[in-house]
This record gives structure tokens, sequence and C-alpha cells, in this order.
């Protein structure tokens, strides 16, 4: 059961959040300066508008607020012994059938509205099979024995960016390429390591190593300067290549 809330850092009850908050917090002025952050307003067209509800989005201290508000609803989905995993506002419940997921679906909606005042998304909340929803753009095999997988959705706009990196009309070399291309990669990796199909990974990094060998050759100088440095190349059909980028990310070519 895949849960998404409506506008939730825009609809926090202020009120419950503070009750929250006082249940750990003592300090009457540290309550003071984070009521204050949550009542600041927000500056539209030189004008200052007063927020009623809801937390700052973007600052440090709403994911921790968040956290704290709906560290009910996890203590609850613990009492009632449902198996879930939780970010921020994202969560997903694990149940063994569809019938019963639908009836949890009913009892958390109304559980969320009259508790902490929160209202559920009804079009991106659904009861499916963990392969077919994606959760902070992972997803699961389908089989005897599941597998946590990167979601396709997040391997499209992996390749969608890597395609924007490495256009052929940039003007720029392979070296500022590759440069500005292993930023990216090294932090998607990071992040995406963590699946358990290797073999996705290996695939686009061969996609990703031919993008860069067609950057080389649309650089080489065309006619017959080309036609010349692969015939320096010897036979094609026993040796390797000759456009070649080291595993290291430094290219190397024929000049």
């Amino acid at each position: 059961m895949d849960i998404d809330l409506e506008k939730f850092f825009d609809r926090v009850n202020h009120d419950i959040l503070m009750g929250l908050v006082a249940k750990r917090v003592t300090d009457k002025r540290l309550l003071k300066l984070i009521r204050g952050f949550l009542t600041a307003g927000v500056l539209e067209g030189g004008l200052v508008s007063p927020t009623e509800e809801g937390t700052p989005q973007g600052g440090p201290l709403s994911p921790l607020l968040s956290n704290l508000m709906l560290d009910v609803l996890d203590k609850e989905l613990e009492k009632r012994g449902h198996r879930f995993v939780r970010y921020a506002d994202d969560c997903n419940i694990y149940v063994r059938s569809r019938k019963a997921g639908e009836w949890v679906l009913v009892s958390i909606e109304t559980f969320l509205e009259r508790r902490l005042k929160l209202k559920l998304n009804r079009a991106k909340s659904a009861v499916a099979r963990p392969n077919v929803r994606k959760f902070l753009s992972f997803s699961f095999t389908w089989g005897k024995r599941p597998r946590r997988r990167i979601a396709p959705q997040a391997i499209a706009r992996c390749k969608a960016r890597v395609r924007k990196l490495t256009r052929r009309t940039t003007g720029r070399g392979l070296e500022q390429i590759i440069e500005k291309l292993a930023l990216y990669l090294k932090g998607w990796r990071g992040y995406f390591g963590f699946c358990q199909t290797p073999s996705v990974l290996r695939k686009l990094d061969e996609w990703i190593r031919r993008r860069l060998r067609a950057i080389v050759w649309t650089q080489w100088k065309r006619g017959p300067a080309r036609f010349d440095a692969a015939a320096s190349a010897g036979n094609w059909r026993s040796k390797p290549p000759a456009t070649h980028v080291a595993p290291g990310g430094s290219p190397t070519a024929p000049r």
C-alpha cells in the first residue's frame, strides 16, 4: 500500500505539531522560536502573507518537524503489527492481500484525518504489488526471491541527464564532458548502488561508454583523416577498436 499525503508540508496543523514538540522539548524559549519559525510568513510580490498552517519547505527544520508529526503514524502502525517503511511524508505499508490493503488504506485515511488533520491524496495513493509501485526511486523484482531494483522511471531520468551532458554539439572537449559527467555519476551511483540488480548498472555503464566513444569518433577529423586513422589501427577483426576510453575515465584516441 503506497500512501501519499496531499500537500503535507502546506497543511501541517501548527497546534498539533507544537503539542507533539512540547512532549519532547521543555525549554519555553525554544518552543517560542519554533512557533515563530512556523508563523514567520511567506514573502510574495513584496508582501508578507501570514502562515496559519504548514511548515516552510527547503529549511533544515522541516524534515525534523515532519518526522515528529508522523511519528504518531509510525506508532499506530507498530501497534497494529504492520510492516512498513516511511521517509518524511512517503510511506509504504506491506500486507498479504489486496483486500487487506484496501481495508488498511481506508483505516489509515480515517486515522490521519481525525488524529493529525491530514488528508490522503487518493490520486497518488494505491494498493498494488511492490514491483508495480516505487519508493524513493526503488522498486522490487517479481518472483520467489524478490530483489531490490532501481525503478524504471529513475533509470529513464538518468539516461536523459546523461544524454544532455554528452551531446556531441556542445563544443566542449572530451575531458570537460567526462569531468561534468563524473560528478553526476558519482552521486547517482552512491545512491542507487544500494540496488540488488548489478546487471542494470553494468548495462548502463556500457551504454555510457558507447556514447563517449561516439563523441571521440565525432571529434576526429572527417573524411580521409578519419579513414587513415582507422586504417592505421590494422586489422579490425583481430585487434581492439582504435577508439578507447580507459576505465579510469581518461580518453585515448589515435592522432
